[in-house]
């Protein structure tokens, strides 16, 4: 197995594993709102997302594929900012529940479009 493909399995694994792992946040904040204090919680996300984004930034580099050079990666950098910023909103207690569950799904479409725009390479995909 080569590098780059030991790199993109990585990857792909720490992208399920963000996506899932925002989703059952969201689902604690709905019904177990004192779970999302517990440290595992909070902790493993951020060792996640960080693995997830170096794995992105080595791809990008051993590819020679970049934001503003490639539009796809530009819009899938885009709407990473979109999706965290989103997703902090979901997460935050100083919002009603259903206000924080609103940007929640936001969140979680964002990043369905993120995914779909890796898979299809365009940066509208549909």
């Amino acid at each position: 197995m080569s590098d780059y493909t030991a790199i993109k399995i990585l990857h792909v694994a720490t992208v399920i594993i963000s996506g899932g792992g925002f989703a059952l946040r969201l689902a604690l904040m709905l019904w177990r709102e004192a779970w999302l204090g517990l440290r595992p919680v909070k902790v493993l996300p951020h060792i996640n997302d960080t693995l997830l984004l170096a794995s992105g930034i080595t791809l990008a580099v051993l590819s020679r594929q970049y934001p503003l050079a490639q539009d796809w990666l530009t819009a899938k950098l885009v709407a990473l900012v979109v999706y965290i910023l989103l997703g902090m909103l979901a997460l935050k207690p100083r919002f009603a529940k259903p206000v924080r569950l609103g940007f929640g799904v936001l969140a979680l479409l964002v990043f369905a479009y993120i995914v779909s725009v890796a898979l299809a390479r365009r940066a509208w995909p549909l």
